[in-house]
C-alpha cells in the first residue's frame, strides 16, 4: 500500500505523541520518587504567618512556634562533650542510634524515605537550621507536601536530612520523602548535640573544613 502524504502525518504525529506521554509519565515517576526535602535556607525565624500546611495532598496545621524544650545551660552541655560522637540511621529496623563514646547518647524510632529512597552511606552533617519550610511531591501523584516551620533540621546528604515532624506520629514506618522524621523532642536534643554548635542568637550554620558536621551512617 503506497503511503499518501496525509497517512505519513497521521503517523509521524502519532509517533511524536506517544514519545511525549512517554515523557510526561517518566518525568511524573521521578519527580514523584525525588529524594530530598528541598528547603528554604535564607529562612531566618518562625514564620507565624502560616496556617495552613500540606502533606500528601492533605492539608493540616502547622507549627506556628518553635518547639523548646531544653533550657539554656542544657543545650550548651549536650554539645559541650569532646567524645566521639556519631548517629547511626538503621533503615531495616527505622531506628536512630545517637552515639557518644563508648555509650548510646539516645535511640528513637524514625521514619525514613517512603517516596524516596534514603540512601544508604556514610556523610557528615554538613547545614543546620533551627526551622525551614520544605516543598516537594507530585500533586498529580498525591505527594505534593508544603511543610512550614520544620524543626531541628540538619542535612547530612544534600537536601536530605534528620529534622523534627509535626504532621505525622507513625515512626517505625517510612513516611518520608527521603528525609529522616523524627519525633520532634528527638531532633531538638540531637540538634543541640551535633556538630557544628549554632551559636546562640543564630538561626542557622553551615559546616566547614574546620568545623566538621557530626558523622551519619546510613545502612539497611
Amino acid at each position: 500500500m503506497q503511503l499518501t502524504r496525509p497517512m505519513i502525518l497521521l503517523i509521524v504525529g502519532t509517533v511524536l505523541a506517544v514519545g511525549v506521554i512517554r515523557l510526561t509519565f517518566l518525568s511524573i515517576s521521578k519527580a514523584g520518587n525525588f529524594a530530598g526535602c528541598p528547603a528554604d535556607l535564607s529562612q531566618t525565624g518562625i514564620d507565624p504567618t502560616q496556617t495552613v500546611a500540606m502533606w500528601n495532598g492533605l492539608p493540616l496545621r502547622p507549627a506556628t512556634t518553635l518547639a523548646e524544650t531544653l533550657s539554656l545551660s542544657q543545650r550548651k552541655v549536650l554539645g559541650s562533650t569532646t567524645e566521639e560522637k556519631w548517629i547511626e540511621i538503621d533503615l531495616s529496623d527505622q531506628k536512630l542510634i545517637a552515639h557518644q563514646g563508648n555509650s548510646i547518647f539516645l535511640e528513637s524510632l524514625i521514619s525514613s524515605g517512603l517516596f524516596g529512597k534514603t540512601t544508604p552511606g556514610e556523610y557528615r552533617v554538613w547545614y543546620k537550621i533551627r526551622a525551614t519550610k520544605m516543598e516537594g511531591g507530585n500533586r498529580s501523584l498525591n505527594t505534593y507536601y508544603y511543610l512550614p516551620n520544620v524543626p531541628y533540621v540538619m542535612f547530612f546528604n544534600k537536601d536530605i536530612g534528620i529534622h523534627g515532624t509535626y504532621w505525622h506520629q507513625n515512626f517505625g514506618k517510612p513516611m518520608s520523602h527521603g528525609c529522616v522524621n523524627s519525633p520532634t523532642p528527638i531532633a531538638e536534643k540531637l540538634f543541640y548535640w551535633t556538630d557544628p554548635q549554632v551559636p546562640e542568637g543564630q538561626w542557622a550554620i553551615r559546616a566547614t573544613a574546620d568545623n566538621p558536621g557530626t558523622r551519619v551512617v546510613v545502612h539497611e
